[in-house]
């Protein structure tokens, strides 16, 4: 009973943190902050015959992954009003304002939240390592070999764009995120209820595969309507988690005599929702480079190969089942 209330605990919390709303972004509001960009754009960025990059390049000496990532002169304008806010509140004593919900982040290379984007391309690069094992291992023909690829393929593109909205965050990048990141919660989803009802007949599953794909395009076409809703958002991904969460335990619990297997995805689980806890330690970037965003995309690196480790032990024993079952078929169809 002990990971269960670890994992109620943790959800409970997570929840608790989604549902309040809280005060975040007063940097980008002051009245310094506000002047400091105005002059700055006045001064630098308008002047006449002078091409947007070109007015960045020349006032702020970018470098060439400055350039290759799009920085313009009022971005860099936002960037250095940003830090010089960031130093006044300092010298006041004052504690560490967010600016347009986000902390103040040292760009390294051209990339907005480096540490995120590291840690991105992590997960990614295990997504890949753990997908080659799992076609090593598991036969093409064994059930469940399909589902978990739409999984690792639905991973494997939200950290790619993971990636790329930490290097910048614009509006398109942002709702690629959000849009992808969900499409990794619901495929966790549509895994549990395939794995659920893997025995039903082609139809069924056919029907249940057309309502996940149909829901999640009017998801999508939702979110890309208007101004993004955050809260939302927030509130859809932890309840298609918590389902999903539930759905396995579920299963956990029906079949803990007959698949010992069945502890390493509640292993996963309580270690996944744990690591999600750390979005609750929000405090400023540790050396202006990793918060508790990027240590959550870290977490989750070493503990992905304990969900495929399941999956492959999980299709390789359906498909021993479905081998007897099909052999004692035969032998009472030749009898």
């Amino acid at each position: 009973m002990k990971y269960w209330n670890i994992s109620a605990i943790c959800l409970l919390l997570i929840l608790a943190v989604a549902i309040i709303t809280c005060d975040a972004s007063s940097g980008d509001r002051t009245q310094f902050f506000h002047n400091c960009r105005h002059n700055c754009e006045r001064q630098n960025c308008s002047a006449d015959g002078i091409e947007i990059q070109e007015q960045a390049i020349k006032y702020y000496g970018q470098s060439i992954f400055d350039r290759l990532f799009q920085w313009t002169c009022a971005d860099e304008c936002m960037y250095s009003c940003m830090w010089s806010t960031v130093f006044a509140f300092m010298e006041r004593g004052w504690p560490i304002p967010q600016f347009y919900g986000k902390w103040p982040f040292l760009r390294l290379f051209g990339m907005q939240e480096p540490a995120s984007v590291i840690f991105s391309i992590m997960n990614f690069l295990v997504h890949i390592k753990m997908l080659r094992k799992l076609r090593r291992e598991v036969r093409r023909d064994s059930p469940g070999f399909k589902v978990a690829h739409v999984f690792t393929f639905s991973c494997l593109n939200g950290w790619i764009w993971s990636a790329i909205f930490h290097t910048r965050d614009v509006p398109l990048t942002e709702l690629m995120d959000y849009v992808f990141a969900y499409s990794i919660v619901l495929s966790n989803l549509y895994c549990m209820v395939m794995r659920m009802v893997h025995r039903y007949s082609l139809f069924i599953r056919g029907v249940l595969t057309l309502a996940f794909v149909s829901y999640y395009i009017n998801y999508i076409a939702y979110l890309s309507v208007g101004k993004l809703n955050y809260s939302f958002n927030m509130k859809v991904n932890i309840a298609t988690g918590a389902l999903a969460t539930v759905g396995w335990f579920i299963w956990c619990r029906l079949v803990r005599y007959r698949r010992p297997y069945y502890k390493r995805i509640l292993r996963f689980y309580v270690l996944f929702t744990m690591a999600m806890s750390l979005e609750l330690l929000d405090f400023p970037p540790i050396l202006w480079i990793i918060d508790a965003h990027a240590l959550w995309h870290l977490a989750t690196v070493p503990i992905m190969p304990l969900y495929y480790d399941f999956i492959i032990e999980d299709c390789q024993t359906l498909r021993k089942e479905k081998t007897l079952v099909d052999v004692n078929y035969t032998l009472n169809k030749s009898i």
